[in-house]
């Protein structure tokens, strides 16, 4: 009789403990790779961290877009929720840091938006263009040119003329930059 009040008091326990653990699945994570919870997207959101929003995040790129190889031949670009960024950028060895604010507007053009950089060091300038992040969140076409000081016959890319179109497409793809996410 002893064991018999023993296997039931045991049963009775395994079953709570079973309940018990079926609630706390439901309740899901911030890394189950579901959207549950109050979550706004997969994994962020409500409950979780904030979702990034297009460039938001860290980005490296190696070997850089061809214009840009007197300048570099790799970038570390972080873009910060706060809408300020950081470019670490490497040519032989030496490193150069480049801060500001940037802004970002969905384009209207399929995935594609519009960025406005306002660099505040080494020196001030401003550079407009378009990026896209891949539908996997993986990787991001970028393509800026400089229009503050302005640079002679130089435009910047738009999303109407599609990655390429800086200068009307004079540069060809030779001004894409092309990232992937760390």
């Amino acid at each position: 009789m002893k064991s018999m009040k023993f296997l039931i008091m045991m049963l009775f326990a395994g079953s709570l403990f079973m309940v018990s653990c079926g609630d706390e699945e439901d309740k899901g994570t911030c890394s189950d790779g579901i959207k549950n919870q109050d979550e706004t997207a997969i994994d962020c959101g409500g409950v979780c961290t904030a979702c990034r929003e297009g460039a938001q995040g860290t980005w490296k790129s190696f070997p850089v877009a061809p214009i840009l190889t007197s300048f570099a031949d790799s970038i570390i670009a972080d873009f910060k929720a706060n809408n300020t960024y950081t470019v670490d950028q490497w040519k032989g060895g030496a490193k150069v840091v480049l801060t500001g604010t940037y802004t970002q507007t969905k384009s209207g053009t399929g995935n594609i938006y519009n960025i406005v950089l306002n660099q505040s060091s080494p020196t001030a300038l401003t550079a407009q263009g378009i990026f896209e992040v891949s539908s996997d969140d993986k990787s991001m076409k970028y393509e800026v040119a400089q229009v503050n000081p302005a640079i002679p016959s130089v435009t910047p890319p738009t999303a109407t003329g599609g990655f390429g179109s800086t200068s009307g497409g004079i540069f060809g793809q030779n001004n894409v930059q092309n990232y992937v996410r760390k």
